[in-house]
């Protein structure tokens, strides 16, 4: 198994909050966004939101531009050429997460 592939099934599915930083890699991917914007779209606290960004910055899949609020987060050039084990990743996860989320009634984090 390749080193990213490693790393991205650590740092999505065998930590805490896993799934979160999943969740904005999965909107980055589509669209770069700023920490407010990923924090209102998905649904999360801003200090959450900006903890998994900093999780996933110093684990070089995410990059940014700007400074202070006008930052804007991107895939880092390391995720752009591993994307296919993104999207290996979480059509697993993202399957099971919203399985157990409509089980539950509530969101596993």
């Amino acid at each position: 198994m390749r080193a990213t592939k490693r790393l991205l099934w650590w740092i999505l599915v065998g930590t805490a909050g896993g799934f979160n930083r999943a969740r904005i890699l999965n909107e980055i991917t589509q669209t770069p966004r700023n920490a407010n914007e990923l924090a209102n779209l998905l649904k999360l606290d801003y200090k959450t939101t900006r903890h998994h960004l900093d999780t996933l910055e110093k684990n070089r899949l995410i990059t940014n531009i700007g400074d202070k609020y006008g930052v804007m987060y991107f895939p880092s050039e390391l995720l752009e050429k591993n994307i296919h084990y993104f999207k290996e990743i979480w059509s697993k996860i993202g399957k099971n997460e919203i399985n157990n989320k409509n089980n539950d009634g509530e969101k596993n984090e």
